[in-house]
Formats: structure tokens, C-alpha cells, sequence
């Protein structure tokens, strides 16, 4: 895990505002990023442009970073926040643009694609699920997209374990019934 270290070094050194080091940094971090911000989003150029909010968001708010939790943790809340902005943005275009100037035969990435579809479905869940429940979408992410452990979450998110194990039970339940088109028990 030389690697890990080698990150968490270059984000205390830029958070303490070395340029150098957040250049490096964000050399470094940056096809990470993007695999991450294809997890939440199934076209290329929509993950690229979140990859680079993302970087952004990072080298405006690295002198916020204060070391409670990992770099890496700290990345994927980031990362997370970006991809689903960009998402609900991307949403947003859509519904604004009219449709005589879309082209006839633009495919819909939920029926070209099983897994683009999915995931698409999955941020719409989400959206779902932060319009009531939004304590519940943090520790879901973290743990089925970003696949971080119990422990970082709750390190990260400062609840206890149990209290982090039910919100994601919470928020599975959830997100299983937006997803089959009913509603969950509050």
C-alpha cells in the first residue's frame, strides 16, 4: 500500500497548500476518479466531465481536507457528490431542451444497455431516496458503489457501526422498493 501512503503524504502536503503536491496529486488520483465516475454514469463523456468536477472540487477544497479520515475516503464522498451532481444536471438539460431538437433516433441508454439502464435506475432511486430520506443516501453509496468498508464509512460519516448498518438496511430497502415501483415502510 505504498501507493496509499504516497496519497495520503501529497494530500496532507497540498492541504497545507503546496502547489506542487496537489499537481501531483491530481495527476495521480485522476484515472481513479474517472473509473469511479463510471460506476455512477454509463457514457463516457458524462464520467469524463464528472471526473473533472471532481478534480476541481479537489483543488479548491484539499486545504478543507483536515485528515479526520483517509484521502481515499474523503475522495469517494467527493467523487460521489460530483457524479450524482453531474447526473442530476445532465437530468436537468434534458427536460429543458425541446424535443423538435433532439434527433428522431437517439437511443435511450435504458434500452441499449442492461447495465447503463441500471445504473441509470439506481440514481433515480436515489434521487428518490434523498427527497425524504436523505440521511440514508451517503452511507448507501459508500458502501454498494464506492464498496468502502463498514468501519471507514462510520469513521468518515462520525455515527456509530449500528446506527450505519441500519441507515444502509434502511436505504437498501428503499431504494428495492423505488426501484420495483412501490414504496418501503418508513
Amino acid at each position: 500500500m505504498a501507493d496509499d501512503r504516497h496519497l495520503e503524504d501529497l494530500a496532507a502536503r497540498a492541504a497545507t497548500g503546496d502547489t506542487g503536491a496537489l499537481d501531483a496529486l491530481l495527476s495521480a488520483i485522476g484515472p481513479q476518479v474517472l473509473r469511479q465516475c463510471q460506476r455512477f454514469l454509463p457514457c463516457r463523456q458524462d464520467a469524463e466531465e464528472a471526473c473533472q468536477d471532481v478534480l476541481l472540487q479537489v483543488a479548491r477544497n484539499i486545504d478543507g481536507f483536515a485528515g479526520r479520515s483517509r484521502f481515499s475516503t474523503w475522495l469517494y464522498v467527493v467523487t460521489a457528490n460530483c457524479a450524482r451532481q453531474t447526473y442530476r444536471t445532465l437530468k436537468r438539460r434534458s427536460s429543458e431542451q425541446p424535443t423538435a431538437l433532439l434527433p428522431i433516433d437517439a437511443a435511450d441508454p435504458r434500452t441499449t444497455s442492461v447495465i447503463a439502464g441500471s445504473r441509470l435506475d439506481l440514481l433515480d432511486a436515489l434521487e428518490r431516496l434523498e427527497a425524504h430520506r436523505p440521511e440514508l443516501v451517503a452511507p448507501l453509496v459508500l458502501r454498494d458503489v464506492c464498496q468502502l468498508s463498514y468501519e471507514e464509512i462510520a469513521e468518515h460519516l462520525a455515527i456509530p457501526l449500528g446506527t450505519l448498518k441500519s441507515r444502509i438496511h434502511d436505504a437498501r430497502r428503499h431504494v428495492r422498493a423505488s426501484l420495483a415501483g412501490t414504496t418501503a415502510d418508513r
